[in-house]
């Protein structure tokens, strides 16, 4: 797993209409340029790369280090999608908030117009994918914007943020299917995220192997006895820098869940994920009980540890140009013509765009230096 961390602060309003407008056509030439040059399974690559996609949340204008740079470019390439995406065969469900919960009826609706058969493959994922990084993963961050983007060939990546009510952060995880061998071990493409929290439950980790393993064991056994190993943990004087506390478990609810995993046992710790009631708090008394009773404590290593710089819509570095804007989109759009009709090099299109950020540059002293990619 890649990991790394972009301080992206919760900020308040949002992206006004005539910049969203602009920022709609601009992200729907440039994918298509980009589907044209090398194929919308590519573009899923492009787009779990954090590095890329809080670029291109850049050159689209917004702010580069507001946390609205995530669910406003993902709100205008959907938008932009709407239009192009069964002409490229690149499509994309769920957003924010309440939005994020039609993500199965959206696929599913997306599918039926397209003749697409991989609906309930991509709704299992798309719910299992949240559930790792909502419960999977418990570093104070609630998820609040899932987007789910799918091609033709079932080929997908997911776009997903949490926030930290406390802190006012906000954190980034990326998903793609060709790199995940499991949904329950390392499967990120990419967590991003200031690194704030000293002890997170990392159940994905390849460390928390044995406890994956041990509590898929416990939940297969009586609720009545794991509500009572679990109240005289409660009796217990842990230590106050003990990761996981019983005093946030309210047995009744727990015994509740417990009854469901106990009457069908999952197989497997995904299978678990999957099961409607399991979330967070199941899980760390799990994790718990299993540190208690078999010794293995699970991984509580921060998966996110980098930082980033870029800028736009609210002034910094520079405020955002109409003129250019425009000039910008319509030159793109030109170069999305002249591909289609063969009358120049697809390469030479997508050249053009950095051509023209080499023109437009961000002024000097308003990067920061990138650390290199290291593994976790």
């Amino acid at each position: 797993m890649k990991t790394g961390v972009a301080h992206l602060p919760l900020h308040g309003g949002k992206a006004p209409r005539w910049l969203f407008e602009k920022m709609v056509e601009l992200s729907g030439a440039i994918l298509e340029l980009m589907v044209i040059d090398k194929g919308p399974e590519e573009v899923l690559k492009y787009l779990s790369n954090p590095f890329w996609f809080q670029a291109f949340g850049c050159v689209l204008g917004f702010d580069w280090h507001s946390s609205g740079l995530t669910t406003t470019t993902c709100g205008a390439v959907k938008e932009a999608l709407k239009k192009r995406g069964p002409s490229l065969g690149l499509f994309i469900a769920g957003g924010k908030g309440k939005t994020s919960l039609k993500t199965p009826e959206e696929i599913t609706r997306i599918c039926e117009a397209t003749g697409l058969n991989h609906g309930p493959v991509l709704i299992k994922t798309s719910r299992l994918v949240a559930k790792v990084d909502s419960a999977g993963i418990q570093d104070g961050y609630q998820l609040y914007h899932h987007t789910f983007f799918f091609t033709q060939s079932g080929k997908w990546a997911v776009i997903q943020q949490g926030m930290h009510e406390q802190h006012r952060y906000a954190r980034r995880y990326h998903w793609l299917s060709d790199t995940v061998a499991s949904f329950v071990s390392e499967p990120h493409e990419a967590i991003l995220g200031e690194h704030r929290e000293k002890t997170i439950l990392n159940l994905v980790a390849e460390k928390s192997r044995p406890s994956r393993d041990e509590i898929v064991t416990l939940s297969h056994s009586a609720p009545d006895k794991l509500i009572r190993e679990i109240k005289k943990i409660d009796t217990l004087s842990l230590p106050r820098h003990h990761p996981i506390y019983a005093e946030s478990f309210r047995p009744a609810h727990l015994e509740k869940t417990l009854l469901k995993t106990y009457d069908v046992p999952p197989e497997n710790f995904e299978k678990l994920l999957l099961t409607r009631g399991v979330g967070p708090k199941t899980l760390r008394a799990l994790a718990l009980l299993s540190e208690v009773i078999f010794g293995d404590a699970p991984s509580f290593s921060e998966p996110a540890v980098y930082s980033f710089a870029h800028g736009g819509k609210d002034g910094h570095p520079y405020p955002v140009d109409l003129e250019t804007y425009q000039t910008s989109i319509d030159a793109l759009n030109r170069y999305i013509q002249q591909a289609r009709l063969g009358r120049s090099d697809k390469i030479k299109s997508l050249k053009a765009l950095a051509s023209f950020m080499k023109r437009n540059p961000v002024p000097s002293g308003e990067f920061q230096s990138l650390p290199s990619s290291s593994k976790s």
